[in-house]
């Protein structure tokens, strides 16, 4: 019975999300900034991990048992891309890092006056339960005295009827 929400009630959910769609990232939304994101974020994915190791590994087994002399110990080719690879990998994170803080903030400012909205539909809820609650009150106070009322009518009318018969019946 969990259905997945329908594009329109999606668009009514994100309506919080709307007034903050204007902001733009503080590194734009170009094709650089876009696909340096991309690769800031791949540097933290096991894929590349794994196949940085191997490259790695690759390259220093061949150097090492003499296959390429391109690279020999101390392997400072090797050294030279790892630090090219830090220079531009550090600016690549922060880049994402700053991207990614300012959707985080768009969101919770989003999420928050979605909870304000929240909490004053709340209020408003709760004071039409009052105000529902003493028009009940009142109601049932009137219900009471016409109950009275009526009560109290119906014994005059037993009185009267009653002395009404006594009267017809002594004069007979």
């Amino acid at each position: 019975m969990d259905s997945k929400p329908t594009p329109s009630e999606r668009k009514k959910h994100n309506r919080f999300h709307a007034p903050h769609l204007h902001l733009a990232p503080v590194f734009g939304n170009d094709w650089f900034a876009l696909k340096a994101e991309a690769f800031a974020r791949f540097f933290g994915t096991p894929t590349f991990l794994v196949g940085q190791t191997l490259i790695v590994g690759i390259w220093i087994i061949l150097n090492a048992i003499g296959i390429f002399h391109f690279d020999v110990y101390p392997f400072i080719l090797l050294n030279l891309a790892f630090s090219l690879q830090a220079a531009y990998a550090a600016p690549l994170i922060l880049l994402a890092q700053t991207r990614q803080a300012d959707r985080d903030k768009a969101h919770a400012d989003a999420d928050a006056e979605h909870r304000e909205d929240l909490a004053h539909a709340s209020e408003q809820r709760q004071l039409l339960a009052n105000e529902q609650n003493v028009r009940l009150l009142e109601l049932m106070r009137q219900n009471t005295e016409l109950t009275e009322l009526t009560k109290s009518l119906s014994e005059r009318i037993q009185t009267l009827t009653q002395d009404v018969h006594r009267h017809i019946t002594e004069q007979h």
